[in-house]
């Protein structure tokens, strides 16, 4: 080695560097984007939205991919049913969907009879699920007809079409058997709604 290249190889030994800083990891947030229930396909992360005021539903991958369905929720009104009064209105929470039964009523449950039941902070079993109905066409109408006005018919479940709950229950199956749900009351901004709900940073409400 010359001397020059030595002394060179000093003088950059003896330049302080600076210290490594750790640069904190961002995570993407979901942008909304509207595709059709062609070629979805279940992904893990997957969670459901349901507006309760419009009855739809919106199935959402983690980057904000979506596909919007119709829904029926329960009767704005007070009902008598499975031996208790109570208001039938769908509650507005966040839920999570852990179990799946089969039901022998297959008029209120549809053909397959599936009941996938919503558990309340993802803890507390309850009464609600989503579920079918016995024929399509006589909760959504012939190819949707019904208003979503005209679909608050359920005694407080979610109703949906018998292709879309094989979809839902797919999704359940693919993420472990543990689906996340959120039932709100109007949905003005899509997409603050997801991002509260995939932060997990909206109070229960």
């Amino acid at each position: 080695m010359s001397t020059i290249t030595a002394s060179l190889l000093a003088i950059i030994m003896s330049v302080p560097t600076a210290p490594q800083v750790a640069v904190p990891v961002t995570f993407s947030e979901p942008v909304p984007y509207e595709v059709s229930a062609v070629g979805w396909v279940p992904e893990f992360g997957d969670k459901v939205i349901v507006d309760t005021e419009n009855n739809e539903g919106f199935l959402m991958h983690t980057d904000g991919t979506y596909m919007r369905f119709p829904v029926a929720t329960g009767q704005r009104r007070f009902v008598y049913y499975i031996g208790r009064s109570y208001h039938a209105a769908t509650p507005n929470w966040y839920w999570v969907a852990r179990s799946l039964h089969i039901k022998g009523d297959r008029v209120t449950f549809g053909p397959s009879g599936r009941f996938l039941r919503l558990y309340k902070d993802g803890e507390t079993n309850t009464a609600y699920g989503f579920h079918e109905y016995r024929t399509d066409e006589e909760m959504f109408g012939e190819n949707d007809s019904f208003l979503p006005e005209e679909r608050f018919e359920s005694m407080g479940c979610i109703i949906v079409k018998h292709e879309m709950m094989d979809l839902i229950v797919a999704t359940w199956e693919k993420n472990s058997e543990v689906l996340e749900v959120h039932t709100q009351f109007g949905i003005d901004d899509l997409r603050s709604v997801m991002l509260a709900f995939t932060q997990e940073e909206t109070e229960k409400l």
